[in-house]
């Protein structure tokens, strides 16, 4: 293993699903890598990003495959998982190079326990999915024998993921997502053809039928603003969510230069349509979006672990308006940055409180405690700890807290 130095030498084998970028739509894993080299880097470690040949990095980009799947459900088809076949046989063979330090991986779990992905350094594995849907305890039935692989170090994002996983596996430490904060547009005031703005991924457990349901009850304008995956089941809820939006127009064919809210969101939000859905948004489009609205809806069904809407909207000054899941309440301040709280009939009452959040706290609040640089400083923390412990002896799962206890108990 090699020694620890200050300058650490960082692999990220990323995900393929869809180019390493700051200038994407739907992307959220895509968006955390993207996040972490370009907070590595800005640290003055080398950062080395194993991914699709047409990702943009700040750090050093090594090409595995000549583009990305297009889409999270694409790799679950034999094309796309020969790809991924191929993309980690490519990240292994820069991994032997000898000049790596720690590898930090955001999937496949199961390709390190099982022996396929087997590099010569420590792995560190951001966990991006509630505890109950990582697929660990249906692979612990398949393979009761491989759950103690001792170069495998979990991170969370949230003590509340960190709870779920409790019994699952050992999780080393919980690092927060961090943003660029001073790449968003931060509005002191909403603009008098205010709105309420909701956006994520069409789906029911996002909640988008409750923000239509708040909106109608506030008598608030609402953008809804979104893709819509190629699942049945999302395809079926947006249907019944049309029946309720009053105008769709698609605005991620506008390119975002100029007068974008004269050109593009002014017409839009100046007609008499109350509920309007604009399609999906690239990273500049989505700035103005939450930049311009009084609040942004997040009244999500389920325990969400993180939610990068959240702490998106609050660089931007705009509070949130969210329920009491997942670990919404880590990361927003009731009555200081937004609301949180536990029915639709309190986010209506709450769209009438908004004027009371002071914009500024919010901005700060993300500067504080959610930046790029935070975040980096966060993983650069564990890399540093396990360049520089040997190997330890493998341990049964259900005995792994003593060793969490010991090894980690600096960097909790």
């Amino acid at each position: 293993m090699p020694a620890k130095s200050t300058r650490l030498n960082v692999l990220h084998v990323a995900t393929i699903n869809k180019p390493i970028t700051s200038q994407i739509g739907y992307g959220p894993l895509e968006t955390v890598i993207y996040n972490i080299d370009k907070g590595l880097t800005t640290l003055g470690h080398r950062s080395i990003v194993a991914c699709s040949s047409d990702s943009t990095v700040t750090g050093e980009k090594y090409g595995t495959v000549p583009r990305s799947l297009g889409d999270y459900w694409c790799g679950c088809t034999p094309e796309g998982q020969a790809r991924v076949d191929f993309h980690l046989s490519k990240a292994l063979v820069r991994a032997q190079m000898g000049d790596i330090d720690i590898i930090h991986m955001h999937e496949w779990f199961e390709r390190v326990y099982t022996g396929s992905f087997n590099p010569p350094v420590p792995i560190v594995m951001t966990l991006h999915v509630p505890g109950q849907h990582s697929g660990i305890t249906e692979f612990r039935e398949r393979h009761p024998d491989t759950l103690s692989r001792p170069s495998l170090h979990f991170v969370a994002i949230s003590e509340y993921q960190m709870r779920q996983y409790s019994d699952l596996i050992p999780v080393a430490k919980t690092v927060l997502h961090g943003i660029d904060v001073e790449e968003y547009l931060f509005k002191e005031k909403p603009d008098r053809e205010n709105y309420l703005f909701s956006i994520g991924r069409i789906t029911e457990v996002k909640g988008q039928d409750t923000a239509i349901e708040v909106a109608k009850q506030s008598g608030s304008k609402l953008i809804l603003a979104g893709c819509v995956q190629n699942k049945m089941e999302d395809r079926a809820f947006f249907e019944r969510l049309m029946r309720s939006i009053d105008l769709v127009v698609d605005v991620g064919r506008h390119p975002v230069d100029g007068d974008y809210y004269g050109n593009v969101m002014k017409p839009i939000l100046s007609s008499n349509k109350q509920i309007i859905y604009i399609g999906e948004l690239g990273t500049e489009a989505k700035k103005h979006w939450y930049r311009h609205a009084k609040a942004t809806l997040f009244p999500i069904q389920w325990g969400e672990p993180f939610g990068m809407v959240l702490i998106e909207s609050m660089a931007s000054g705009t509070p949130i308006l969210a329920f009491r899941e997942g670990a919404v309440p880590e990361i927003v301040r009731h009555g200081e940055t937004g609301f949180v709280v536990d029915s639709a009939a309190s986010l209506v009452k709450a769209v009438g409180r908004i004027d009371h959040i002071d914009r500024r706290n919010c901005w700060r609040h993300v500067k504080e405690h959610f930046s790029i640089q935070r975040m980096a400083e966060g993983y650069a923390a564990l890399y540093e700890q396990l360049a520089g412990v040997p190997e330890f002896s493998p341990v049964p799962v259900g005995h792994w807290s003593a060793l969490q206890r010991s090894q980690y108990v600096s960097g909790t």
